[in-house]
């Protein structure tokens, strides 16, 4: 059997006006993306169970921004891109038939990085002209685990679209380095750094209500 998730790309864009009697009118725009990419494939140990290998792949980015009298002040984007590789257990509860109920259970781990950059304008000068800074992560890894029940809806003897809901359980940690530099003026040319590390572990419980696509690889006839 091969497969993979459907509808795993997303892109968004907004805008925000905020009035503030003591601050005046902001605009702010957050833009932001993603891609996952999720093939798997699995051969069946028995009629009834498979066992497979799954590919993530997941770039994804933001990038947000705040003008004030058309003038951008703010700018913060971060980029991040994740890889990883699992398997997984299949076993349908029934012979071949229009719909095949089924359980899964999923498990992947991978290494991750994320970027950022971005800079401040502060109003009046003070304390500082601006700041500007910069990111990079290390060490970044995850696990994933799911637990879905579902439907296979069969188109023929080796096409089939799924239905399913699942738990996930996810776990990731990161190193993050970020150096940051201060401008007391527009033509500083030695600014003060600061340099900042941060270890962030993550973990996350949710359920998750999806399609998928299947194709049933025929074996060799004897």
């Amino acid at each position: 059997m091969v497969g993979a998730t459907i509808a795993s790309i997303f892109f968004n864009s907004g805008n925000t006006d905020i009035s503030t009697a003591s601050i005046g009118d902001v605009t702010s725009k957050i833009t932001n993306y993603g891609i996952s990419i999720t093939p798997q494939i699995g051969w069946f140990v028995s009629d009834k169970i498979a066992i497979g290998a799954t590919l993530n792949i997941n770039p994804n980015g933001q990038k947000t921004t705040y003008q004030e009298n058309g003038s951008t002040y703010q700018s913060d984007k971060s980029n991040g891109f994740n890889i990883g590789f699992g398997g997984f257990v299949r076993s349908y509860f029934s012979g071949k038939s229009a719909w095949m109920p089924f359980g899964q259970l999923s498990l992947n781990g991978g290494i991750s990085n994320l970027k950022t950059d971005g800079f401040f304008y502060y109003k009046g000068g003070v304390p500082f002209y601006k700041y500007t800074y910069s990111g990079n992560s290390s060490g970044g890894s995850f696990v994933n685990a799911a637990l879905d029940a579902g439907l296979t809806k069969m188109f023929g003897d080796n096409a089939g679209l799924d239905f399913f809901i699942g738990y996930n359980f996810a776990y990731n940690k990161t190193t993050f380095k970020k150096t940051t530099l201060y401008y007391l003026s527009a033509s500083d040319i030695n600014p003060s750094t600061g340099k900042n590390e941060t270890t962030n572990k993550f973990t996350n419980h949710g359920f998750v209500l999806g399609l998928g696509f299947q194709v049933f690889l025929s074996g060799k006839k004897k």
